[in-house]
């Protein structure tokens, strides 16, 4: 069994020249979002009464929510069946999907038309039991909440003994002794909130999918169906490990750490079964509805075919191969298809097939649309390594006993 007392802060030098241009593509963003806030969507978005959404639903919320998922896929591999040779992996999971719904609540909030009254879900009077939305909004606040409240004995870890506010130094004392306490009875009651986040994680990936089921008549047969929660939530599972997988190699190449290919390689055998799971679904759903004869050369069907394709079908034949499982530059490669290949999902879903009935133009996004979601990335990166640089999430060696 691997012990969290391995995991440490990884001690390296924050900035460097990626870090400059990530800091330049995230500050870009913010100046963009402040334009939008002061002068409304717009003058930054290409956005309409046709198209009330676009790549900041389909990429920064969308696709956020179901590349977080890492977070309650591992915690029930890990956590609820007991799966502890992989507990390395659940810190990293739990701050990526901790930091991904923190950038997607922001994403949505630069969105919102009325962003203001994004705390109204908070008053019962306002709740609207029939809405998938609301539903989604409800579970999303609740489960950032599960998951900075898992987060809280590793900073409790790090700094129970050694609390020391520069200015509020009156406040050093009390502090070090909330953390000694928090650090010491919440593991008793922590698989609540595992199991909790795990239910509520469930409902919300699932409901996104609802969404969409409420408009038919403005989808493409191809993506619309009447179990589209149903495959939201599969494929949501689906890219739960290999979110998990890239980050690990894509940290470990970062902070020049050895792959721990060890844990990713028996890690990654999960992949396919899931990843089968979701496409057998997928296709059984094509076949009952009688939508093939969709794939006819439209531009959409080039984009169904190119989604199933490179995010489905190639990945889940390479990740069958144990060499491939074996190769971190291949392993990585694979993941990362899955990964890809669920953006590509959601943004067909919320783009691509999405046409309502009374447009003369397709939407398309502006470059400042497009600064604003590379820039959230690049602010999601930044804080991941400022996190892992002073806090004990990565295990700097991964020795299993």
């Amino acid at each position: 069994m691997i012990d969290h007392a391995m995991a440490a802060p990884l001690k390296h030098k924050y900035f460097t020249p990626g870090v400059w241009f990530l800091t330049a593509l995230f500050g870009s963003a913010l100046l963009i979002a402040l334009v939008r806030f002061i002068f409304g969507l717009g003058l930054v978005t290409n956005l309409n009464n046709g198209y009330p959404w676009g790549i900041w639903i389909a990429i920064d919320v969308a696709s956020g929510v179901a590349l977080a998922a890492g977070g309650f896929t591992s915690a029930f591999l890990i956590h609820i069946i007991h799966k502890e040779k992989f507990e390395a992996l659940s810190r990293p999971a739990l701050l990526t999907a901790m930091l991904g719904y923190t950038f997607v609540v922001i994403g949505l909030l630069v969105d919102l038309g009325r962003y203001y009254n994004v705390w109204h879900p908070l008053l019962p009077v306002m709740w609207q039991g029939n809405s998938a939305l609301f539903e989604v909004g409800m579970c999303v606040m609740t489960y950032i909440t599960v998951l900075y409240i898992e987060f809280i004995p590793i900073v409790a870890e790090e700094y129970r003994n050694r609390v020391n506010l520069p200015i509020l130094k009156f406040l050093n004392r009390p502090m070090g002794r909330l953390l000694a306490f928090l650090d010491s009875k919440m593991g008793k009651f922590m698989f609540i909130f595992v199991i909790l986040g795990v239910v509520l994680s469930f409902m919300h990936q699932s409901s996104l999918g609802a969404l969409m089921v409420l408009v038919k008549t403005k989808m493409h047969p191809l993506w619309w169906s009447p179990v589209l929660a149903l495959e939201f939530l599969l494929s949501a599972i689906a890219v739960g490990f290999p979110m998990i997988i890239v980050e690990s190699l894509a940290a470990s190449r970062s902070f020049k750490m050895k792959p721990e290919m060890s844990i990713l390689t028996p890690f990654a055998r999960y992949v396919p079964i899931l990843l089968g799971l979701y496409l057998a679904t997928r296709f059984a759903d094509l076949t009952i509805r009688e939508v093939w004869h969709y794939v006819d050369g439209s531009l959409e069907s080039r984009f169904f075919v190119a989604e199933i394709f490179f995010g489905g079908l190639l990945p889940f034949f390479m990740l069958l191969s144990e060499k491939i499982r074996r190769s971190p530059k291949w392993l990585f490669i694979a993941a990362l298809l899955v990964v890809l290949g669920v953006v590509f999902n959601r943004i067909n879903v919320y783009l691509v097939a999405f046409k309502p009935l009374y447009v003369s133009a397709r939407y398309f996004p502006t470059i400042w649309e497009i600064l604003v979601t590379l820039g959230f990335v690049a602010g999601l990166i930044l804080v991941y390594r400022f996190i892992v640089i002073h806090l004990p999430v990565i295990h700097a060696r991964r020795d299993a006993s």
